[in-house]
């Protein structure tokens, strides 16, 4: 454990001594789904929660609800045109989102 993981583990035990994690909103209840991604930073995870509590979304969050949407629509699709066109789409939205995952990465080093 690094010296910030036991720094941080003994300020969430003194909270928890001095009653400051009691009445937590939330509390008692599961936590919520977090996006699919590889968040390895907690401080991108808590960024990423406090972006979402306020309403706002990161770029690569809304295109992975974009691109769920889009295969949605393919798989109820009959004809073969629109559906080699949404396949178009969900190419093209999946870069778009590899993308921003990558410049996150690399904003993060």
């Amino acid at each position: 454990m690094s010296a910030r993981d036991r720094m941080v583990e003994r300020q969430i035990l003194k909270a928890q001594a001095e009653g400051k994690l009691n009445g937590l909103q939330g509390e008692g209840k599961p936590l919520p789904e977090r996006p699919e991604m590889a968040v390895t930073d907690a401080a991108t995870l808590a960024g990423f929660r406090i972006m979402a509590e306020a309403g706002a979304l990161p770029e690569e969050i809304r295109l992975k609800k974009q691109a769920d949407l889009i295969r949605t629509a393919y798989a109820a699709e009959t004809d073969e045109a629109r559906r080699k066109a949404l396949m178009g789409q969900l190419a093209e939205v999946e870069m778009r989102r590899a993308i921003a995952e990558d410049a996150r990465r690399k904003f993060l080093r």
